[in-house]
This record gives C-alpha cells, structure tokens and sequence, in this order.
C-alpha cells in the first residue's frame, strides 16, 4: 500500500494537492466505502464545505484519486509537447509493440494494487465518464505501435483494459475477503473433478501469473488479427 503526504499552505489553508493526498491515505487505510467528504474533512481538520473549493462533489475527487494512481509508473515512453513527441517518435516505431503493451498493463496492475480498491475507483470514474481516461491513453499509446488503425487501437485498448479493471478488482476483493479471515468455498477436493485444476473456480492462485497470462493471451490474439483482419467479420 501507499502512503502520499501533502502540504499546507504556510496560512493554513489547504491545496487541492493537499486534499487529494489526504483521500489517498483514507481510501488506502479504510477503503473506498469509507471514503466520505466528512472524514476527508476531519482529517484536514476543516469544515466539509471547504473541500468543495477544490472539488465540487465526491465523483469529482475520485476522478483526481483515479488519474493519480492511474498515472503510477508509466512503462510507455511519456511525451511533453511536440519536441518530445518527434524525439521520441523513431524509439516508438521501432519499438515492439506486443512487450510495450504487456509491460504497460503490467504497470497499470501494479498502480491499481498500490492502493485499496483501486481497480473500483478507477472503473467507476471511467464508467462516468470523469477524469483524463489515463488508464485508455496509455494502453492505446501502446497498441498504436502495432500499426492498427485508430478504431482498433481504440477497440483493442478499451477490451485489455477492462480484463485489466475485471481482474484486479478480483485480487484486490480477495485480499480484503483474506485479511478479514473469509476463506474461499471449496478447495482441492472440490477442483479434483475437473481436469487439471489445482484450485477452486474463480480462486486467483497466483494472481500475477493468471494476469501475466490472460495479457499474453489477449496480445497474441490481437496480433493473429494483425495477419487475419477477416477474423473480425
């Protein structure tokens, strides 16, 4: 989990910077149910009124939750202006686009997990609409080098990003169902029937290899659309 401390402003008064870090710290330490404008408000020692300087409502603050932890780690190549943009263009062409793209949803897991119920914050602010859609930028940032067209990039970042969402918010219920002593129904007995199953149905085992693989298996299939676009009629 992640701790992110602000400032105050030497008057006392609080930044937006400073009101988004201190939801950070909430969120990470009690979740996102816990998460209210009355806690948050309490624990700046202000009135809940004066978070709406910053923010005009919750969904606007989780909007910002979601594009900071979204933003964690980036694997892509991160672009400035148009300078940066041309300097990193031939880099980005000559790049192979099927590991830019598993390192990216790699690192997109890793932000999620970094804090509590952060796949829930992210795909509610998603779902709404809200936010800069960072999570889609730098999935789509990274299809794009495999020379698909916008459409598909857009339809391919959209689909590896929900898997992404899907799957760890599956870990990261797990672990909260984990650390409150709920263990999973079922266990190697119950699996025995079916053919190769070490673990009961819907059991993440090993939630970074069942990851690493559902992104291996969705790149590979992108890409076999790559050599057979009939495939999509």
């Amino acid at each position: 989990m992640t701790s992110a401390h602000g400032s105050s402003a030497k008057n006392g008064r609080h930044s937006r910077d400073d009101v988004a870090n201190a939801a950070l710290r909430i969120l990470d330490e009690y979740g996102l149910p816990d998460l209210t404008m009355r806690r948050l408000a309490a624990a700046l020692d202000v009135q809940p009124s004066a978070l709406y300087w910053h923010f005009p409502n919750k969904q606007t603050l989780l909007a910002e939750l979601a594009d900071r932890i979204s933003a964690r780690g980036s694997a892509g190549p991160q672009s400035s202006g148009s300078e940066a943009s041309e300097a990193s263009a031939v880099s980005e062409a000559s790049a192979d686009w099927m590991l830019v793209t598993a390192a990216e949803a790699s690192s997109l897991r890793d932000a999620l997990l970094a804090y509590r119920d952060g796949a829930e914050v992210v795909s509610s602010t998603l779902a709404l609409g809200l936010g800069e859609s960072v999570p889609l930028v730098r999935l789509t940032r990274a299809v794009r080098l495999s020379g698909f067209d916008d459409e598909m990039c857009r339809r391919a970042s959209t689909a590896l990003l929900h898997f992404i969402l899907g799957h760890v918010s599956h870990e990261q219920q797990r672990m909260q169902y984990d650390s409150i002593g709920v263990a999973a129904r079922g266990g190697a007995d119950d699996a025995a029937g079916v053919a190769g199953m070490d673990a009961p149905a819907g059991l993440i085992a090993d939630g970074a290899a069942e990851f690493e693989f559902g992104v291996r298996l969705f790149i590979a299939g992108l890409d076999a659309l790559e050599h057979e676009p009939s495939m999509l009629r």
